[in-house]
């Protein structure tokens, strides 16, 4: 073994975790090795949220200006879009990544890497060893075995952000944020899209008011919205694939898109020869991400919530446990966004039901946003929105949030901070709002919980009322 072969730290997979880890080893000198058999930046950077979000903008800026006041609405350009698009992932060429990692004086292989031992990564015949390692591998698209799919082609989350061309048709299988966002983006750009959900509501693990919102949303749009149904069956007739449903209906589209969930790559890492036995779930951690002795894992190949802003916040539990400094991982308040127009966004427990199942004493209020406060008419026209709020009424805090609105991936945050902190809602009722904005939904859904008992009930859309934009704030 070289002095070169020998790390601080390995880190398998160069997604948002792993880089993150990366950097924050890296700030306090470790000697690090980084492994992706992929692109630099992963599945988020290349594939997932940035390219996606990216080609969402543009038709979230012509849905707002279609509504608000004295706007003329603006047309897609889609040529443009696409070659902006293809910059922001940098025409999927990590070169200069690569490049600007090595500059710093990190080892970046371009390989698989497997463990092969406690301390051990082969490479293509390469072996690594490290003090740490810390496994980063991400998760992939789960392809339903629906009879006949492989055969007629479809497209995962990779090949809906890559395309070149808007289908004039397509049908997307599932009903959660990747597909209700791929549904609303192709119908805006013209496409004729049905949409296919097993369950009886969109994002049905939310509150039943967000699945509730999201059917009109898409359905406004042009969207067939087809619930409690299943793909049975797919066949191509020349440029169209037939989808059977469980109702014995059929729908038809150029592509198809599955979009039913993703599942941790866990596949041939070698974790068994570190004695790490994975689920279907993923790698088990503990609230340091350790999953073994001298072993981290972060991530969707955790299982625990596959989002980007989690894998990051792992990455930096594990690099702080790793370089020895006290952190532990806090999953209690952890956003969760469908980039709709509106925006769909929640953190915590959406619903009194499941409060109660966890033993919270819980009370939960949902307000009509333009009866409750003025910011929904001063941003658009026939404004709409909701907001919904669970409390935990015996400690008095917040435990759950979450809106159907403009903007409110932003202003959710508000919720996240206050669920983490465990700020008391009475100094959560007594914090001032800027007027006006969406943020005054808090003060307003707070001070409609009910008083007295703590459980005591109350009817969820019994609020303040406004009987006009601004009746109610004079």
């Amino acid at each position: 073994m070289t002095a070169a072969d020998r790390f601080d730290a390995v880190i398998l997979g160069a997604g948002p975790g792993g880089e993150v880890a990366l950097n924050t080893l890296a700030k306090e000198g470790a000697r690090i090795a980084l492994l992706e058999q992929e692109l630099i930046g992963g599945e988020c950077s290349n594939w997932g949220c940035i390219p996606s979000k990216t080609l969402l903008r543009p038709t979230e800026l012509q849905g707002k200006s279609s509504r608000a006041a004295g706007v003329d609405t603006p047309g897609l350009d889609w040529p443009r879009l696409s070659a902006y698009r293809d910059y922001i992932v940098s025409n999927h060429d990590d070169t200069g990544k690569v490049a600007r990692y090595e500059e710093r004086g990190i080892t970046v292989v371009k390989e698989r890497g497997r463990i092969a031992g406690p301390g051990r990564i082969e490479a293509n015949g390469r072996v690594l060893n490290g003090d740490a390692i810390v496994v980063a591998t991400g998760a992939e698209a789960i392809v339903p075995p629906i009879p006949g799919l492989a055969e007629a082609g479809y497209w995962t989350n990779r090949e809906a952000t890559e395309l070149t061309e808007i289908p004039e048709s397509a049908v997307v299988v599932g009903g959660g944020a990747v597909g209700i966002e791929l549904a609303q983006f192709l119908a805006r750009f013209g496409s004729r899209v049905t949409l296919v959900q097993g369950a009886e509501r969109l994002a049905d693990r939310e509150a039943a008011e967000i699945g509730d919102a999201l059917a009109r949303i898409l359905e406004d749009d042009g969207v067939d919205v087809r619930l409690g149904v299943q793909a049975e069956g797919v066949r191509r007739e020349d440029a169209e694939r037939i989808v059977s449903l469980s109702d014995g209906s059929q729908v038809s589209g150029r592509v198809v898109i599955v979009a039913t969930g993703r599942r941790p790559r866990t596949q041939d890492l070698g974790l068994e020869t570190v004695g790490i036995e994975p689920s279907r779930r993923g790698i088990e951690v503990d609230e340091r991400c350790r999953a073994a002795e001298g072993v981290w894992a972060i991530g969707d190949v955790t299982g625990i919530a596959a989002f980007t802003h989690v894998a990051k916040y792992q990455g930096r539990i594990a690099a702080m446990d790793i370089l020895g400094h006290p952190a532990r991982a806090d999953y209690r308040a952890v956003p969760r966004v469908t980039f709709t127009d509106p925006e769909v966004a929640a953190v915590g427990i959406t619903t009194e039901e499941e409060a109660r199942s966890q033993g919270i004493e819980a009370a939960a209020v949902v307000l009509d946003l333009p009866t409750s406060i003025a910011r929904p008419y001063t941003f658009q026209e026939n404004p709409t929105g909701v907001f919904g709020v669970v409390a935990d009424t015996e400690r008095e805090l917040l435990v759950g949030a979450w809106a159907v609105a403009p903007l409110a991936s932003e202003w959710i945050h508000q919720a996240v901070l206050a669920i983490r902190a465990e700020i008391p809602i009475p100094v959560l009722k007594d914090t001032i709002a800027q007027f006006p904005s969406f943020s005054e939904a808090f003060g307003a859904a707070l001070r409609a919980l009910p008083n007295g008992t703590p459980g005591a009930m109350m009817d969820h859309h019994a609020h303040p009322m406004m009987t006009a934009p601004l009746g109610a704030v004079r």
